[in-house]
């Protein structure tokens, strides 16, 4: 592949569109799981990442816009996500997010490329899951509990799987079980998951209290997971809230558990960790580190097979930048070899 400095080099003042469709002819939560590992502690360092402003248009929906540039020749970009979260959408059959992408070159200001970017956003949030995942959960996790069946469900467990082969059962609740038991019976008939059953639930209870990974990808503003049903040894990812009025656990669940981040961001964002703040559950010293911290190896993850561990993640501009160069870097040196 030729260097980001060569792919910034070598564009043209026409940015490219890069669709869903060849977003996914790229990408594969493995690969992202692999890029973010081995890239995310440099561009940690090498990229601002301001904090994003989420802006309410409505009582009920969110306008995100998310910045993220580097100087770096390492990584020449500058990339702007914007994002529209409508919960409410669930009703018209609609996803409740959608989000478009630009990536700039940070040497000439040239606009590189446009992506249709709800589908990067899956790829990346689950990925990031998925790679805390390899630090945080059991080596033998069996079970896989899904909380939540929009979009990001699938996502999330394929990553899942791709880090956790020992996964045999997922099972999957939503608050409509309907929905739950659709994208269970969906599932078992695509292709890539021999020797994994798929099965919905509508105990919310007892679907915990079986999870080795228990994953929540919802927009509750109320606690669905309790921490007293988490079994022992759970990983428990948390992925929906990204605003102090929203939560997917209670305080016991934070309370049990080593806590870690995907940023530090999520201390001032994540309704979980900013409600238990105030009610004295933990303290900010209590968490226990970031993912990058986790990459590096400056903390440790997984201690032994009977603790609870917690990841929470928001997002950042860091990973959609990073996930965009993985994409774009690909396209254009695609089309350097065509010519």
């Amino acid at each position: 592949m030729a260097t980001p400095a060569a792919v910034a080099a070598a564009a043209t003042t026409a940015p490219i569109f890069i669709s869903t469709t060849t977003l996914r002819s790229i990408l594969t939560h493995k690969t992202l799981v692999s890029h973010f590992q081995t890239t995310l502690p440099n561009a940690s360092l090498s990229l601002s990442t301001p904090p994003r402003h989420s802006l309410s248009t409505s009582p009920n929906s969110t306008l995100l816009l998310m910045p993220s540039f580097s100087t770096s020749s390492s990584l020449p970009y500058i990339g702007v996500k914007l994002v529209t979260s409508h919960p409410q959408n669930s009703s018209l059959n609609l996803p409740g997010i959608h989000a478009c992408y630009t990536l700039f070159s940070s040497i000439t200001g040239q606009t590189l490329a446009l992506f249709d970017a709800t589908e990067l956003t899956l790829f990346r949030t689950s990925s990031i899951s998925a790679l805390a995942s390899s630090y945080l959960s059991r080596n033998d996790a069996h079970v896989l509990v899904i909380i939540g069946s929009g979009n990001l469900s699938p996502h999330l467990i394929t990553a899942h799987l791709g880090v956790r082969p020992s996964i045999k059962r997922v099972i999957i609740w939503n608050r409509t079980p309907e929905k739950a038991a659709a994208l269970a019976d969906r599932l078992r008939g695509e292709n890539g998951f021999d020797g994994v059953s798929f099965e919905s639930n509508g105990c919310l209870e007892e679907v915990v209290g079986l999870g080795d990974i228990v994953s929540c990808a919802t927009n509750s503003e109320r606690e669905l997971v309790r921490g007293l049903e988490l079994k022992e040894g759970a990983h428990l990812d948390l992925v929906g809230s990204f605003k102090p009025t929203m939560k997917e656990c209670d305080d016991e669940a934070i309370r049990r558990g080593r806590v870690f981040v995907d940023n530090e961001v999520a201390l001032e964002e994540a309704g979980e960790l900013v409600g238990a703040f105030e009610r004295g559950v933990i303290t900010r010293d209590d968490i226990c580190g970031t993912l990058v911290e986790l990459i590096k190896g400056d903390k440790l993850g997984r201690k032994n097979d009977k603790e609870i561990t917690v990841f929470k993640s928001v997002g950042s501009g860091v990973v959609d930048v990073l996930t965009a160069q993985l994409v774009y870097e690909t396209v254009k040196t695609d089309q350097i070899a065509q010519q």
